[in-house]
Order: structure tokens, then C-alpha cells, then sequence
């Protein structure tokens, strides 16, 4: 079984870089070390139909929230270095902003979605309304669910069937877990992803746990290649 880290990003800045928030200048550092080393960027959607990884080194890379700083910085970095990522998008806050976090950081609209070059980014679910799926009962994760295939369909939008889930968080009990679980295969998602931040085996051995490595803004580039080959484990 083939190492595969995941890793996350939200924002991007043309110079802050903390927390959630990286800058241009560290983003492409952390790209360009990524090809130097032979990293293999994949789709999720490739992975689903794959039993085993076919490079020596691959990495999944991650957007969430959407937010148009990743159209205007991220996007043309991952071009320019031929890497391939999944952007996975709040479907609720279309051409809105981060209402959930900063509300002042702008989400990219459906156009601006639709215009996005599917050859380096696919577009996955990170629910609709951008709530914590462990405060939520059944029947408001299932209406969410809903409210995200519509929009989705609305919009004529391609998502792949993935979600990543808002703040990390999902059901933790065993018989809410495993509702939750069943709730996702039932609507044909194929991949959960929460946070967790360790390296995943894959095959996957549990699809709807699979964990990402949060990159922080604040990360040097040692920091990074450490997290790159051992997780929050260093």
C-alpha cells in the first residue's frame, strides 16, 4: 500500500501569510519543491478507479471555501507547474463572501467556476450551508445534501462525488458515525475527508475518513517537507 498525503489550503494572499491564509510567493515554494521531488498530483476522481498508486511519490492537493484569491493566485501556480488539485466549494455562498469565517473574503460565483480549467482543477462538495456536520441532526445533513445536488445541478456545475467536511468535523459516535456514513454512500459519495493530519495508505481504508495535512501560512519550507513525508508526526 502506496504513502498518499493530502494536502489543504484555503486562502491566498499576494503577502499575508498566517493561519488559514498563504501567500503567493510560499505557495509557489511549496510547489516548486513538490515537482523537484517527482510528486505526482491526482484528481480524486482518478483515484477512484485506481487499486494502487502508479508513481513512487503522489500527492492529492486541496482548496477549500472557494474563495477567488485561489482563482486569481492559486490556479495560475498550479498551471504553471502542471500540478493538478481539487477545489472543494460551499455551495450556499456562491459569488458571496466567507460568512462563516471573515465575511469579507469574496467565493468564487458559478461562472467563474464553470470557467475553471477541468484538466488542473475538479470541483468537489464541502457542503452547502458551510456548518459543522457533528452539530447537525440527520435530517439537516440530509436536507444539506440535498440543497447541494441542487445547486449543483442548477448551476450545470461537474463535481466530483467527494466532500470534504467543514472544520474537519462529522459524526464521532459509533451509531451517528456509521448514519452518517451510510447517508453519504446512499447519495453515491465516494471519498469523505476530514483533517486529522497524518498520511493516508492507499488503497483507502476508510473512504470517508481520509485525512489532509493542514498547511498553515506560517509554515516554512522545512516545516512543510516534514510535514510532506510524516504528518503532524515529526
Amino acid at each position: 500500500m502506496g504513502k498518499l498525503p493530502i494536502l489543504m489550503y484555503h486562502n491566498v494572499s499576494l503577502a499575508k501569510s498566517d493561519g488559514l491564509t498563504i501567500s503567493v510567493e510560499l505557495l509557489e515554494e511549496q510547489f516548486k519543491y513538490l515537482v523537484a521531488k517527482g510528486y505526482r498530483t491526482y484528481h480524486l476522481k482518478e483515484l477512484m478507479n485506481l487499486n494502487m498508486l502508479p508513481s513512487k511519490k503522489n500527492i492529492v492537493i486541496t482548496f477549500d471555501d472557494g474563495y477567488v484569491s485561489q482563482l486569481e493566485l492559486a490556479i495560475p501556480l498550479l498551471k504553471k507547474y502542471k500540478l493538478k488539485a481539487t477545489f472543494f466549494v460551499p455551495l450556499n455562498f456562491l459569488g458571496k463572501t466567507d460568512q462563516w469565517n471573515t465575511s469579507f473574503y469574496p467565493i468564487m460565483t458559478a461562472e467563474q467556476l464553470k470557467e475553471i480549467d477541468q484538466e488542473h482543477i475538479e470541483l468537489a462538495y464541502h457542503s452547502f450551508y458551510h456548518k459543522k456536520y457533528d452539530e447537525l441532526t440527520h435530517s439537516n445533513i440530509e436536507d444539506d445534501t440535498q440543497l447541494c445536488f441542487d445547486s449543483v445541478a442548477n448551476t450545470n456545475l461537474l463535481f466530483t462525488m467527494a466532500v470534504a467536511y467543514p472544520y474537519g468535523k462529522y459524526p464521532r459516535t459509533k451509531t451517528a458515525k456509521n448514519t452518517f456514513i451510510e447517508h453519504l454512500k446512499g447519495r453515491q459519495f465516494k471519498y469523505g475527508l476530514r483533517i486529522g493530519n497524518r498520511l493516508n495508505t492507499f488503497p483507502f481504508k476508510k473512504p470517508f475518513e481520509i485525512q489532509r495535512i493542514d498547511v498553515k501560512g506560517e509554515f516554512s519550507l522545512h516545516t512543510f517537507k516534514r510535514r510532506l513525508c510524516w504528518g503532524k508526526w515529526f
